[in-house]
């Protein structure tokens, strides 16, 4: 299987495979370390866990990224109150 040349990734993708390696030798050593007829067992164990845990992480990484990429820019656009007490400038009706 060839394989080809990817852009660079971002930290997120970066994260995300270095997660998704880690898991894999878990699984694998969760498989190996299990006893006879409990191998599905322990190794569904870890895997519900693991990907738990990877989908905070990858969440969290998500989040952060959008927020400083958020702050980069500043704050949107947006109407600007009016100055002056009253919503639309006019003065109020006179009472009696």
């Amino acid at each position: 299987m060839a394989r080809r040349a990817a852009p660079a990734p971002s930290p997120l993708e970066e994260l995300l495979v270095e997660q998704a390696r880690l898991l894999a030798r878990q699984l694998q050593a969760a498989a190996d370390a299990a006893p006879d007829g409990q191998v599905l067992a322990r190794v569904e164990a870890v895997a519900v866990a693991a990907g738990r845990e990877l989908i905070r992480q990858a969440t969290a990484a998500a989040l952060q990224g959008q927020a400083a990429a958020a702050e980069k820019k500043g704050r949107r656009g947006g109407p600007a109150p009016a100055a002056g007490s009253s919503p639309t400038g006019a003065a109020p009706p006179a009472r009696s």
